[in-house]
C-alpha cells in the first residue's frame, strides 16, 4: 500500500508545486508536509507552496507560483512580454490581470502588480502554458501588445512601440489579430498610425 509520503512525492512530481489543499482534496494528512521538509524530501518554495528540493525551476517559476495560488489570474503586460521574449523589460514584479471587482491576492512572494480588466478585455486572448508542471494563463502576443497600448501611461509608450516592432519583425503576430484586440481594448485610434508605419 502506498504511504502518504509516496502519494505526496507522486503528486509533486506530477504538478511541480503543491499546496496543503491539494493533499486535503486527496484525504492525505497535511502533517506529512512538515515531516517531509524536516527529512529533506520537500522544500518550501513560498508560503503554502512545496516542491522537490532538486527541482529544475525555469526562469518563469514565479508565474507558476502565482498560478498555483491564484489560478483565475492572468499573466499580462510586462511579464507577458518577458514570457514571449519581446522587448528589453525584466520586471521584478509579476504583472497579473484580475477581474474588475475581485479582491487582489494577498501573496508574500512573488511581488505582484495588479491590473484590472472586465468583459472581453479580461477573457479574450488568453493562452494556457505549462510552466514547471503548472498550467499558467498568459495573454497572447497580440493581446499583450494591444494591452501595452491600453496601459501606455503605466508602462510607457516606448515599451508599447518596442513590443509592436519586435512582434511584427519576429513574425510572432498577425495584424488582423492585433487589430481585433485593439478593438477589444478600444485603442484603435492610438495604435493605427503605428501600425501603418510598421507594416
Amino acid at each position: 500500500m502506498e504511504t502518504s509520503t509516496d502519494q505526496i512525492l507522486s503528486l509533486v512530481r506530477t504538478q511541480g508545486v503543491i499546496r496543503p489543499r491539494d493533499l486535503v482534496a486527496r484525504n492525505i494528512a497535511t502533517v506529512a508536509l512538515t515531516r517531509m521538509i524536516k527529512n529533506g524530501s520537500l522544500v518550501r518554495v513560498a508560503r503554502g507552496l512545496y516542491a522537490l528540493p532538486n527541482r529544475q525551476a525555469s526562469e518563469y517559476a514565479s508565474f507558476g507560483e502565482v498560478a498555483v495560488k491564484y489560478p483565475q489570474g492572468i499573466i499580462c503586460l510586462l511579464s507577458a512580454l518577458r514570457f514571449h521574449e519581446l522587448g528589453t523589460q525584466s520586471p521584478y514584479e509579476v504583472w497579473l490581470a484580475i477581474p474588475n471587482k475581485s479582491r487582489p491576492p494577498a501573496l508574500e512572494y512573488p511581488p505582484l502588480r495588479i491590473v484590472r480588466f472586465s468583459g472581453a478585455a479580461l477573457t479574450e486572448g488568453v493562452e494556457t502554458h505549462l510552466i514547471d508542471g503548472v498550467p499558467v494563463r498568459i495573454t497572447s502576443v497580440e493581446r499583450t501588445v494591444a494591452d501595452c497600448f491600453k496601459f501606455r501611461n503605466k508602462i510607457g509608450m516606448d515599451v508599447a512601440l518596442e513590443a509592436l516592432r519586435e512582434a511584427w519583425r519576429d513574425k510572432k503576430m498577425t495584424m488582423n489579430e492585433l487589430w481585433r484586440f485593439a478593438k477589444v481594448n478600444r485603442v484603435t485610434n492610438i495604435i493605427r498610425p503605428y501600425l501603418e508605419s510598421t507594416t
